[in-house]
């Protein structure tokens, strides 16, 4: 899925804009015991109600697409006799009436769920006519029609003490709000929507912090192995750039991989193209080479990534490096720029010493203090 697809949906599940008729879920204790099973009838919620069930759904597809939001991959075999595959199925075939088939997701997701304290498991369904461009770039309804679910699971916490204003007694008291839901932790959609179409040989994962792809619930309800996540994929990045370079693992060339790939981003984002971006060992392998470092080592680079991340795997930049940061730190020193301005940073060696050096001409504050540095007699 691109970014159009997944913003398409997200406008989808607006309360007046779905064909969503039934929210389905369940209450589970942190032991994992369900303690209440839900079914309610949309037409018989409140508005209020509804956008509240819908806010917690629609961040299921919020997020950046390879960090917050990846891509399971289903193998024919899977697609073609598998009892994982043929549950989703059957959850989106019988748009969750079939309750046993609801019964059974409920229970691999609680047995995968790596949460802490109670929890709510939220399910819909929904169908939507896609329109499709007409001649004349105005929309036009087709017969495709996209059926899917979509699940999250929310932490419930409780609520805190505080001050409240009781009318009956026109005045305010202390009092203990009940447990409510938090934005989720995880969810998926099924099937995906590529191409703006059903594709059931995917699905898409949500998990609210990038580092963290919550692999038993992807083992438990899909039977799949979890991709890297991005903590993971730095690691492994920073492992083959250092196994492989060894003594030319300059500041100099950290400093430009660091630039390339923060240029990289800030274009793709400029151009808004829907496409997820990515980034292959052989591009770094060119700035590499483009900074000095040897063929052989350069070529090094490349397998470890291939063993890290498969030959010529597309890599999602922003999982790499922090592109929003760029820190040297050495020793108790620590020195941070803005990534635009990361070619401030120098590093020189002064009377057999090394040093990290940034320009001081102007603006320099000591704990917020303005400050001036004296000249050298």
């Amino acid at each position: 899925m691109n970014q159009k697809e997944v913003s398409e949906l997200r406008r989808r599940l607006a309360p007046d804009k779905n064909a969503v008729t039934h929210i389905y879920g369940c209450f589970v204790s942190g032991s994992g015991e369900v303690i209440a099973d839900i079914q309610e009838s949309v037409g018989m919620l409140t508005q209020q109600d509804v956008e509240q069930y819908m806010g917690l759904l629609k961040k299921t597809l919020s997020g950046s697409l390879g960090r917050n939001l990846v891509d399971i991959v289903f193998s024919t075999e899977q697609v073609m006799d598998s009892d994982e595959h043929r549950l989703l199925r059957a959850l989106r075939d019988s748009g969750l009436r079939d309750a046993g088939a609801r019964t059974a997701l409920y229970q691999k997701i609680i047995s995968g769920a790596d949460l802490e304290g109670n929890y709510l498991i939220l399910l819909v369904h929904d169908v939507y006519d896609v329109p499709r461009r007409g001649a004349d770039d105005g929309d036009q309804l087709s017969d495709e029609a996209f059926s899917y679910i979509l699940c999250c699971v929310c932490p419930v916490k409780d609520g805190k003490q505080g001050l409240g204003y009781f009318a009956q007694e026109n005045e305010f008291r202390c009092f203990l709000p009940g447990q409510t839901a938090a934005p989720p932790e995880m969810g998926f959609l099924f099937p995906a929507f590529d191409g703006r179409a059903a594709n059931i040989y995917n699905a898409l994962f949500y998990t609210r912090r990038p580092e963290d792809l919550h692999a038993g619930m992807i083992d438990a309800v899909f039977r799949t192995d979890p991709p890297l996540s991005a903590a993971e994929q730095r690691e492994g990045f920073e492992a083959a750039l250092s196994d492989a370079l060894g003594e030319a693992c300059s500041a100099d060339v950290v400093q430009a991989v660091h630039e390339q790939l923060c240029t990289k981003i800030q274009m793709h984002k400029e151009s808004r193209d829907p496409e997820p971006l990515t980034v292959t060992a052989g591009e770094v392998g060119r700035v590499l080479a483009d900074c000095g470092v040897e063929e052989p080592r350069v070529q090094a680079f490349c397998e470890k990534c291939g063993e890290q991340f498969g030959q010529d795997a597309a890599l999602n930049p922003e999982n790499l490096i922090d592109s929003k940061r760029f820190q040297v730190k050495s020793g108790d020193a620590v020195v941070s720029v803005s990534p635009e301005n990361s070619y401030l940073v120098q590093t020189r060696v002064i009377d057999g010493r090394r040093y990290i050096l940034i320009p001081a001409d102007e603006g320099v504050e000591i704990n917020g203090l303005a400050v001036g540095i004296a000249s050298q007699p």
